[in-house]
């Protein structure tokens, strides 16, 4: 948020705009730009995707996403139509006369926004002549042999020669033009070296330095004013793109980044502060029934159950009502993604509940793609040894059924000895043999190509979690995403989320972080990060996280040790609470998601917008100062009631943690759902200052390499 004095942006006849509708969105053409517009290759896709429909209303005709062509993608999700406005029409028409291929479309998904996608193949002849020309723009050299740079460099060029041809065309409509990541960026120097009358806005959602450096394993947060920039870029041979990005960063009107820890990265990454921060959102649908989220978690928690029953077949001596499914999904980033503090937690809380001789059982999934051979024989024998226990239990229910309606219309009681014969107990003794085991239930569904060393297995090594029986905490390493046909776990990601109770996302390095985001409006509690961009969202707007099932694990100024320790007792407090605190906390975190829909998150691009076009066009649009709205109603406070940590119930031991019954009489005095669920709806709705990088503030870097 911001802090101090904030400006806003007025026209010239006076109005303020920092409102959507107080701009006037029918004299603008609004254009984002992005590599990953119909063509998923990461998280940007599923930012733009999820935005499209809020944009698309709020700008209606005058929206176009700008993407790269692919035929397949091409088929699959866009409608072919013919553009309807002057200037898009006129500018393709221009680029296809000199031979370059320009597609204009629907893309099929929420909101159906217009796309224009250029064919790099098509127009690959023009590179040479292009590189000369982003020389001349930025001094910038592309080597030959980097294929994604030059496709880039093709795509950038292709996109300023759009953006000049929209504009000779443009009738005094003002033009705004977004840029996502380096590989649109070039389109962005490249504009404004030519001076086309636009206004631009760079966002990165990740500093491409940044990964190289997290992804070596390096102290970055504790280094980050210290790193000679040149040379690290040098050394990775990235140079090139670092200077793209950078070049990019620096000519843009607006600067812009996802998320407070990525600014700092960015300030020092690619040298400049940026101007507004604009977290990321979802598409928050709401059930007509209120808490039908918690309905959804029962059915898809008892199909989680039944994969386990099958997994652990010989081996299944605890309640699988009192175990908790926990899991960390994601890109197989061993490090970033936290996997490796994850693992050195799980055999602390192993160590403790054993200990306490607790009768809580915690199953985790690790859901990390990686390389593998074919499913493991061993996960697909259990469950095929749990399906035919299954049709062996339905059969012989069958037979006793009819027994005993033909006794019980005799009139008689029937013998419970004549019901089962000596065939009967045959069949139910063989039943049982076949779910004996020598071995212990796998830690991973398929067969690793890399068993030897690969990172999650080498840790379970190390720390000897093998699915022992006495083991409370059990291991189950699925390398392959989720789908519904799957013979072994048939489920889609959301299937499974839902039926989970807690996602554990311990990340080192997360400019964002959508895997908790998603958590949170389904209803899941989730563990992250203050190194991650959802981490510091939420300690900005929620007084109390960990009360609205927001757990945030400080790796930012802990010894990694101390880290590791903070996430086992949030682990370990998660296990101890009851069946009804834990309800509880997942109606408070599912009210949370209205803090990550674009419908208000939204806000902040449009924030971005009008800066830009106040630097852009300062004759037509310029910066005043106003009073900024009050941002203390729009953080959610502390619920005064039941706290999510048993220490406030009156039974706190995990023995008896599930048995509680659901209807306490002192917690029912002490929770209001109906009141809280009321506070917090408005709260969201009040008023709030937008999320403008606050001057001369130092901020800190971490002490410690988590």
């Amino acid at each position: 948020m911001l802090r101090g004095r904030s400006l806003s942006v007025t026209s010239l006849s006076g109005l303020p705009v920092w409102e959507a509708e107080r701009l006037p969105v029918e004299d603008i053409l609004l254009f984002e730009v992005s590599w990953e517009v119909t063509n998923k290759v990461g998280g940007i896709y599923t930012v733009i995707q999820t935005k499209a429909k809020t944009t698309a209303d709020e700008w209606g005709e005058n929206y176009f996403l700008i993407g790269p062509y692919f035929e397949h993608n091409m088929k699959t999700q866009v409608e072919q139509c013919e553009p309807i406005n002057d200037a898009v029409r006129k500018a393709m028409d221009a680029m296809n006369k000199h031979g370059c291929q320009v597609y204009f479309g629907r893309w099929l998904i929420e909101g159906s926004p217009y796309v224009v996608l250029f064919d790099i193949s098509s127009s690959a002849w023009n590179l040479d002549r292009w590189k000369g020309d982003f020389w001349e723009a930025c001094g910038v050299g592309i080597p030959h042999h980097d294929r994604e740079a030059n496709d880039m460099l093709i795509f950038g060029s292709l996109t300023a020669w759009f953006l000049k041809e929209v504009t000779d065309h443009a009738d005094g409509k003002h033009v705004i033009a977004q840029f996502h990541e380096w590989q649109a960026g070039t389109g962005l120097v490249l504009s404004r070296a030519r001076k086309l009358p636009i206004s631009t806005i760079f966002t990165t959602h990740a500093t491409l330095l940044g990964r190289y450096l997290c992804a070596a394993n390096i102290d970055f947060y504790n280094q980050l004013d210290k790193f000679n920039i040149d040379k690290e870029a040098g050394e990775r041979q990235i140079y090139h793109r670092y200077c793209m990005e950078r070049a990019s960063v620096h000519c843009a009107h607006v600067f812009a980044t996802v998320s407070g820890i990525t600014a700092i990265e960015a300030e020092h990454m690619l040298k400049r502060k940026p101007d507004v921060v604009t977290p990321n959102g979802l598409n928050v649908k709401k059930f007509s029934a209120v808490h039908e989220f918690q309905n959804l978690h029962v059915m898809y928690k008892a199909r989680i159950q039944d994969f386990v029953r099958g997994h652990f077949y010989g081996h299944l001596d605890f309640d699988l009502e009192k175990t908790l499914f926990l899991f960390i999904a994601g890109r197989y980033e061993f490090s970033n993604k936290g996997a490796d503090i994850f693992l050195e937690s799980l055999s602390r809380l192993n160590f403790l509940l054993r200990m306490h001789k607790s009768n809580v059982t915690v199953v985790v999934f690790f859901i990390m793609p990686a390389k593998t051979n074919n499913f493991n024989v061993e996960t697909l024998k259990g469950q095929a040894v749990r399906k035919q226990l299954w049709d062996t239990a339905h059969a012989m229910k069958e037979k006793f059924g009819k027994k005993l309606y033909d006794g019980l219309l005799r009139g008689e009681i029937p013998d419970m000895n004549s019901i089962l014969d000596r065939d009967d107990i045959t069949i139910m003794k063989r039943a049982i043999f076949s779910t004996q085991r020598q071995s212990l239930p796998p830690v991973t569904t398929h067969n690793m190509i890399d068993d030897s060393t690969d990172p999650i297995l080498s840790t379970i090594r190390r720390i000897g979690l093998f699915n022992n029986r006495a083991d409370r905490v059990k291991v189950i390493l699925h390398p392959e995403f989720l789908s519904s046909t799957s013979p072994l776990l048939p489920m889609d990601y959301e299937e499974f989320v839902r039926g989970c109770h807690l996602g554990v996302f311990p990340s080192y390095y997360e400019p964002w972080g959508y895997t908790p985001a998603e958590c949170t409006v389904m209803g899941i509690p989730s563990v992250t990060t203050n190194l991650s961009g959802f981490g510091c969202f939420m300690q900005e707007h929620v007084a109390d996280p960990t009360a609205y099932g927001i757990y945030i694990v400080d790796r930012r100024f802990r010894s990694p040790d101390d880290s590791c320790n903070q996430l086992t007792q949030f682990l370990y407090g998660f296990c101890k609470q009851s069946r009804r605190q834990r309800i509880i906390q997942r109606n408070r975190t599912e009210r949370l998601s209205d803090l990550l829909d674009w419908r208000y998150l939204g806000r902040y691009y449009q924030h971005a917008r009008h800066l830009s076009l106040s630097r852009a066009f300062p004759d037509k649009f310029h910066l005043e100062p106003t009073s900024p709205p009050t941002t203390d109603g729009f953080k959610y406070p502390r619920p005064p009631s039941v706290p999510p940590s048993p220490s406030g119930s009156q039974t706190s031991s995990p023995q008896s943690s599930e048995g509680e019954d659901d209807g306490d009489g002192d917690d029912d005095e002490r929770y209001d759902e109906e009141e809280e669920a009321e506070r917090d709806r408005l709260n969201i709705k009040s008023p709030f200052l937008l999320n403008h990088v606050p001057k001369g503030k130092k901020k800190l870097h971490g002490e410690y390499k988590n």
